[in-house]
């Protein structure tokens, strides 16, 4: 036997090698969701639908990109995936377009109501649905372990360090200020445990949602008006009439003109829990750099 590897030249039998390798690497492997559904591969997904921007998002930034045969009707960023077909919305997916891209996995959120009727239909289906920091970092590691990408964590270390950086640079008189974050009309709210309201604690700014109330909660606008904030944060769809609703004239932000408005793009990269979570923090930091009152909260007479 040893004579016969002898008659290979040096470089045909490292192939031959690695061909063998590689052979015996490949290998079926499971991977549970957020649902505690267990979904088992034959083989990493190349064929890859998702149905929320934060997913595509994090596929991208695993360097994955090319992967995606189609997406929701709201992922644009990066812009590549503009010319992807779109197949509905996270909560109205058109299940006849994703079957017909024969996707190998389809991505989507925990409260999707598609997930039962794709799964029926033959379709692999993982439900991932990040609300926190620990969140993203598991769904950026989760989604790595489904496309065999290794590494996987440099993407959330890279997160983490914008955030970080983000921080270092609000000013010491900004911190303290009470902030009130809204992700949409209702009015609803980023709380304290949200990504977003874990994002504004690092920035040493307090909010005004509590972790009791859960991440995203539909408030009463009253309860935002007894609270008077130093600071508002919305984006730009939400601004609309923001200052006429009932008793918000005498709220402090409003008072003072303290209430950042975000375009559309900064507003889309702010509430999407993935990759561009350091430039959120970024666009907030600059927010409380700029509008925030001069002494932090707690110092004020």
């Amino acid at each position: 036997m040893l004579n016969f590897w002898r008659r290979f030249p040096r470089g045909l039998m490292g192939l031959v090698l690695l061909a063998c390798c590689g052979l015996g690497m490949a290998h079926a492997y499971e991977v549970t969701d957020d649902r505690g559904v267990t979904v088992r591969f034959a083989q990493p997904p190349q064929r890859v639908v998702s149905l929320l921007p934060s997913l595509a998002e994090t596929v991208c930034e695993l360097g994955q990109c090319a992967r995606l045969v189609g997406v929701d009707r709201y992922s644009n960023y990066p812009v590549s995936l503009q010319s992807l077909p779109q197949v509905g919305g996270g909560l109205d997916p058109n299940i006849e377009a994703i079957v017909a891209l024969r996707p190998d996995v389809v991505l989507m959120a925990v409260s999707s109501r598609a997930s039962e009727r794709l799964r029926a239909l033959g379709l692999k289906v993982l439900a991932l649905e990040p609300k926190t920091h620990a969140d993203v970092q598991r769904v950026v590691l989760k989604l790595g372990e489904v496309l065999a990408v290794p590494d996987a964590a440099k993407v959330w270390r890279a997160i983490d360090a914008g955030v970080s950086a983000a921080a270092q640079s609000v000013p010491a008189s900004a911190k303290g200020t009470r902030v009130y974050f809204e992700v949409n009309q209702g009015p609803f709210a980023a709380g304290e445990s949200s990504f977003i309201g874990e994002t504004l604690t690092r920035l040493g700014a307090k909010n005004i949602v509590p972790t009791k109330l859960g991440p995203f909660p539909k408030l009463n606008p009253e309860f935002i008006v007894r609270a008077n904030p130093d600071l508002i944060m919305v984006g730009v769809r939400n601004a609309a009439g923001l200052t006429q609703r009932p008793g918000w004239q005498g709220i402090r932000a409003v008072r003072d003109n303290r209430v950042c408005i975000f375009d559309a793009e900064q507003a889309n990269t702010l509430v999407r829990p993935g990759p561009r979570m350091g430039e959120g923090a970024r666009l907030m930091a600059q927010c409380l750099s700029d509008k925030a009152p001069k002494l932090a909260a707690g110092a004020k007479s």
